[in-house]
């Protein structure tokens, strides 16, 4: 995969790098995006990679401008490399909302496809009729479906742990490789979440949502076999404060014991309860694939209901 190239057509010029060019003007580009769509364009990974010092690995980002309007930004794509997702590569976009309707999203997933040299998995984000619309042209083949689910009512009841097993909260410095060796584990199956490095643990602990006190690590001895680590969204002008259940992991060896509904509810009832320390939110929000009815069904009896979903769409 090349760096430092420039894909240039009637109006829109595209630098491709393994370091972003203009990272506030990209921002801007997001938050803009963010306001006008009600949600995000680019996940939280894609963001924080934005911030790191130094370049990831296996990481291009694509920066569009707008030729005929002085250089202003117009457009933002990131594409992880077949080698580090598996298969094919992954890429987000998004063209800033007064600049749409140009031709510029298609500019940049022509880029994206041209950087990769193969095919790429690209994420529609909210399944946006703009950008299933675009996959559509492009031949896209829907190959996954990420719902959100979310709940809203009171605290749930707690559920017994399994024997011989200790509930306690996560201790940043103490507990990383532990938790690093665990997540890997857990997530065998799953790239995104399973390689999970240091470096991504140190970037979730630097935002300001991050609170060891809502990620709770479950023991056996002295072996971490379980976790569930929980976020707070901020409230916004359109929504109220909401809580997630950000990832919920079990060692395979501890699988089909109850405890990872024990977890979720010790999780669910910090977020929800009214109690010391516990956040007293009204609705709670998770992420799961659709072809995992077995999760699915355990949310579902949880009072999970589906808000809206992300779509991948395969380019070849």
């Amino acid at each position: 995969m090349g760096a430092d190239r420039s894909y240039t057509r009637a109006g829109s010029e595209i630098h491709a790098g393994p370091v972003p060019e203009g990272t506030d003007e990209i921002r801007e580009i997001l938050t803009a995006a963010a306001r006008e769509d009600g949600r995000e364009a680019v996940s939280e990974q894609g963001r924080l990679r934005l911030r790191a010092d130094a370049p990831r690995p296996g990481i291009v980002h694509l920066v569009q401008s707008e030729v005929d309007a002085a250089g202003a930004r117009a457009g933002y794509a990131q594409l992880e490399s077949a080698s580090e997702s598996g298969g094919a590569g992954t890429a987000e976009l998004v063209v800033h909302p007064a600049r749409r309707g140009r031709g510029l999203g298609r500019h940049l997933v022509e880029a994206v496809l041209a950087e990769a040299g193969g095919p790429v998995d690209f994420w529609a984000h909210g399944g946006h009729p703009a950008a299933r619309h675009l996959a559509d042209s492009f031949g896209g083949e829907l190959v996954r479906e990420l719902r959100q689910m979310r709940r809203t009512g009171s605290a749930v009841d707690e559920v017994p742990l399994p024997e011989g097993i200790t509930l306690r909260t996560f201790r940043p410095g103490q507990d990383d490789a532990q938790w690093l060796r665990l997540n890997a584990l857990a997530f065998a199956h799953h790239p995104e979440q399973g390689s999970w490095t240091a470096q991504d643990l140190a970037d979730r602990f630097a935002e300001p949502w991050f609170d060891p006190a809502g990620f709770f690590l479950a023991t056996r001895g002295d072996r971490v076999v379980g976790f569930h680590w929980t976020k707070v969204h901020p409230a916004t002008g359109s929504e109220p404060a909401l809580g997630e259940v950000y990832v919920v992991g079990v060692d395979p060896a501890e699988q089909g014991s109850g405890l990872g509904r024990a977890l979720t509810a010790a999780g669910l009832r910090h977020l929800t309860g009214q109690g010391p320390g516990e956040r007293g939110l009204t609705t709670v929000l998770l992420y799961v694939d659709a072809d995992n009815p077995a999760a699915v069904r355990v949310y579902e009896r949880l009072g999970f209901t589906i808000h809206e979903v992300d779509l991948m769409y395969r380019v070849q």
